[in-house]
């Protein structure tokens, strides 16, 4: 099939879009059913195969419509906990990343949300590059999906914090959200949802106004304007203080506890300060912090904050009534953290 950025992209269409396409084409309404259980239920490849489909209405979707999957280039299986790490090529040759993670609560899934990312973050390794461009919302489902397929296990989580910064690609994200969610599809409960942001204020605020009950994860790492600066550009744009203000507004109207992730860089972040300045910062507010020992990256000369104070940090932020985790570092053999496969992968083909 001619894949062409003109064609339409239906496993991004929610039911009512379908049916207007149905419509547009002659076709009664109750076909839209029917494609969008092929499309999210069995999950085709092909719009050959949807044999309940009439051959005229096939042909037509074929010339008309693309119909995106994603092809797995890579998977690495950390012998470590079972993790798994996946390399996808997109249909215009672009790489993209997602990680499996077995839990004892269920099979999570964290995601990719862009090519890449322009938030410049100094610890993460998608960022090195910038963004490409933004991904589809079948482009964030095809990666559950074909995860699904290849583990032949149901996905219970799923965690959109691979590479990208998921406020900035916002339309397609709310799009996504509400096709995992569609009980048609998918089906994923949003309480099983998690996006991660840097901290993109006035998209917080829209996503707030949703309603949806997901968990919203800010990347904090750090206590103050000043360190957040050194550490993420975001924060030259948005204040740290206008930034917990819209996590205020977004528990308000969601009642959903607010999670923030803090990865600790020894001698930048980690000490007695940082401590007690985060306790005051958070003052106040639902939250859960989820402390993140650094993952080095040969880019930067970032050291991980060693064992020992890391459990000294958790104990200051406890002690303050802080609900606090150290979160289970997984696929560390595999380049588990974020942008790492990718990264070295692009590497390598260079060389090649």
């Amino acid at each position: 099939m001619n894949e062409t950025l003109d064609m339409k992209d239906v496993r991004s269409y929610s039911i009512e879009n379908i049916e207007e396409l149905m419509i547009s084409y002659g076709e009664p309404k109750f076909r839209a059913k029917q494609l969008f259980a092929w499309l999210h239920e069995k999950r085709v490849e092909n719009f050959s195969d949807m044999t309940n489909l009439p051959a005229s209405l096939r042909k037509k979707l074929i010339e008309d419509c693309r119909l995106i999957t994603l092809k797995p280039v890579k998977v690495l299986e950390s012998a470590i906990d079972g993790t798994c790490k996946y390399l996808f090529e997109l249909y215009d040759g672009n790489i993209i990343e997602s990680v499996f993670m077995r839990y004892k609560h269920g099979n999570s899934v964290c995601i990719s949300s862009q090519v890449g990312c322009r938030m410049g973050c100094k610890f993460c390794a998608s960022t090195l590059d910038g963004c490409v461009r933004n991904l589809t919302a079948s482009e964030m489902l095809e990666q559950i999906y074909r995860i699904e397929a290849h583990k032949g296990e149901r996905i219970s989580n799923v965690v959109i914090m691979g590479s990208g910064e998921p406020l900035d690609n916002f339309d397609n994200l709310i799009r996504f959200i509400d096709l995992i969610t569609d009980e048609k599809g998918f089906n994923l409960s949003g309480r099983n949802i998690t996006v991660s942001t840097c901290g993109i204020v006035p998209k917080m605020y829209e996503l707030a106004e949703k309603g949806y009950p997901l968990t919203l994860a800010v990347s904090l790492h750090a206590s103050t304007q000043e360190k957040r600066k050194a550490l993420m550009p975001i924060a030259n744009k948005y204040d740290i203080h206008e930034l917990i203000k819209a996590c205020k507004d977004y528990f308000e109207k969601t009642g959903r506890r607010m999670t923030f992730e803090y990865s600790l860089v020894e001698g930048v972040n980690d000490g007695d300060e940082d401590a007690r300045e985060l306790i005051a910062l958070l003052k106040g507010l639902n939250a859960h912090i989820n402390l993140i020992p650094v993952n080095p990256i040969k880019e930067r000369n970032f050291t991980q904050t060693k064992k020992e104070a890391v459990l000294i940090f958790k104990d200051k932020l406890e002690k303050s009534g802080k609900n606090v985790t150290i979160r289970r570092e997984m696929g560390r053999d595999i380049n588990g953290a974020c942008g790492q496969l990718r990264r070295s992968y692009i590497d390598e083909s260079k060389k090649e």
